[in-house]
């Protein structure tokens, strides 16, 4: 099963993450299937890729509850 989550990257302390299509069985930073977009909370920037994003929905995959949030 394919999920849109987050992926964490960047440095101790100074968290980015990459908004990502994963198979449900890899671990968090695992091998990806498609990169949908980036979040960075401390400077508060948002940039998803929304024709990516719905295509991977409209196959099947189930989204999480904190990337719904950042996408509403």
């Amino acid at each position: 099963m394919v999920k849109i989550r987050l992926a964490r990257i960047g440095k101790k302390n100074d968290p980015v993450y990459r908004i990502v299509a994963i198979e449900s069985k890899n671990k968090t930073n695992g091998k990806v299937l498609e990169v949908l977009g980036l979040w960075n909370p401390r400077e508060n920037i948002k940039k998803v890729d929304q024709k990516a994003l719905n295509k991977w929905l409209k196959t099947g995959a189930q989204i999480s509850q904190t990337v719904k949030n950042l996408v509403a």
